[in-house]
């Protein structure tokens, strides 16, 4: 029922909802559209496809480049990885362009292809975080889709009106905003100022909406207080998604595992891996 806006970076409620005419800020969201060209993504799905397939969950297929984990029992080893695909490297460098990117370091490639003959979807998920550290990063590869982002969250949210009938022009959120009041509330045309309203969180979803060749980035609360997932309604045309994962704290220099991340990091860079 809202809609992520890329160039506000307001959930903004969709027409013909409930909702439509207000809108809230989503933090921790970051797009780029057009972010290889046609002619890399042509060569990079090609190379995917050198290599074999394995079925996953809910009609997807997947290629895992990582370490072997055990979430459940938080135990993990470097197995048979053996590091990220050599067409990865190029596409790691790319991202340093990226201000959310700074110091991004994949330690792990999980690629999925959905197609909507075997109904692929992704349920509504949080990434683990024991492992994985604040940016998930997705590259959406041969067809546009959406993420869909949910909330179990017993609170609520604050919505702002976006529209004023008095000016009609966007009302920032956050700013202050006087009592509910409309002068002859028949009379059309008239000028009306809305006071912010609350909803339950779980009545609330976002739709972000991912062009083909876009790079997409959660973290913040984006990662964290909200659930993604990719909804069979939204594969319309073959879909190959990249995602790269980075260590989380524990993992990381000063964390109580920080030589396993090291270890774990220079064979995920050696850019010389296949598919484990």
């Amino acid at each position: 029922n809202f809609r992520y806006c890329p160039a506000t970076g307001l959930a903004e409620g969709k027409e013909h909802s409930e909702f439509a005419g207000w809108a809230f800020p989503f933090p921790g969201v970051f797009l780029a559209e057009d972010f290889i060209s046609e002619e890399e993504e042509a060569e990079v799905v090609g190379l995917m496809d050198r290599d074999e397939w394995k079925p996953s969950q809910s009609g997807r297929r997947k290629q895992d480049y990582g370490p072997k984990v055990n979430f459940k029992k938080q135990r993990l080893k470097a197995g048979s990885f053996t590091g990220l695909p050599s067409f990865s490297k190029k596409i790691v460098a790319q991202m340093k362009a990226c201000s959310v990117l700074g110091g991004f370091l994949p330690v792990e490639q999980c690629n999925l292809d959905y197609v909507p003959e075997r109904g692929s979807a992704i349920d509504p998920h949080f990434d683990d975080w024991w492992l994985w550290g604040e940016r998930l990063v997705s590259l959406n590869l041969l067809s546009k889709t959406v993420l869909s982002m949910s909330c179990d969250s017993e609170g609520s949210i604050q919505l702002f009106p976006t529209f004023s009938k008095e000016n009609g022009e966007l009302s920032p959120p956050g700013s202050p905003t006087e009592t509910s009041a409309c002068e002859n509330p028949g009379k059309q045309g008239t000028s009306c100022t809305l006071s912010p309203r609350l909803v339950p969180s779980k009545e609330v979803t976002v739709a972000i909406h991912l062009p083909r060749r876009s790079l997409v980035v959660l973290y913040g609360d984006a990662r964290y207080k909200w659930k993604h997932a990719i909804y069979r309604k939204h594969i319309e045309h073959r879909r190959v998604c990249i995602t790269f994962r980075e260590l989380s704290a524990e993992f990381s220099a000063g964390g109580r595992h920080e030589e396993l991340g090291k270890e774990l990091l220079e064979i995920a860079l050696s850019f010389q891996g296949t598919p484990v």
